[in-house]
């Protein structure tokens, strides 16, 4: 059973399912030309919210050697996409003018999809150089994210499109990832299983 927090904004209902912190373990595998990179890693995802019709997202990975060797890290944003209105807060710190719109339930379900699941949208930025927009759906306790744009700093390794899948199963939040990067079409790079800490 999911438990909606109190103060949850109306937005975040569809995702409420995802608030938590998460921790669990997950394969690394990808195929390079003729290398094949094989590990295994330990995860710790969280996902939070302050009020705001958004959901805030961390996640840190390490390998699991006697070490726990950092692997990497990402932060960003999920919500709902729609257009923003003046009630909305932005562009930068401008305060929104008027109501603040989709504030219940009758009006969360106004954005309902033609697939009867809701739009999301995800902001990702990772330390290495890259930032990712996903677009996709959240339909039930799954989720299915495309790129929409993927932008690299000068320095940041190649890096063209990804696709994720989250869903909730018995329980756990199971995920899968595929990138294209390194000269490689998209294809299939990790995946993992987590369970709910906190």
């Amino acid at each position: 059973m999911i438990e909606l927090p109190v103060g949850l904004p109306a937005e975040l209902v569809p995702l409420s399912w995802l608030i938590g912190v998460w921790e669990g373990t997950g394969v690394l595998d990808y195929k390079i030309g003729e290398d094949h990179v094989q590990r295994e890693f330990g995860q710790r995802i969280s996902f939070s919210h302050d009020g705001l019709p958004y959901l805030n997202y961390t996640s840190y990975t390490w390998v699991l050697d006697d070490e726990h060797t950092p692997l990497v890290a990402e932060t960003g944003y999920w919500r709902l996409s729609r257009p923003q209105t003046e009630g909305d807060p932005g562009p930068g710190m401008l305060p929104g003018v008027g109501e603040r719109p989709f504030t219940d339930a009758e009006a969360v379900e106004t954005l309902r999809n033609e697939s009867n699941g809701f739009d999301i949208e995800v902001s990702l930025v990772h330390p290495d150089g890259v930032s990712e927009v996903y677009l996709g759906q959240v339909k039930g306790p799954r989720i299915d994210l495309s790129t929409d744009a993927v932008m690299r700093t000068a320095g940041a390794k190649e890096y063209s499109a990804a696709t994720r899948l989250y869903g909730l199963v018995e329980g756990h939040l199971l995920w899968a990832w595929d990138i294209a990067a390194l000269g490689q079409q998209l294809r299939t790079h990790a995946s993992a299983r987590l369970a709910k800490v906190d």
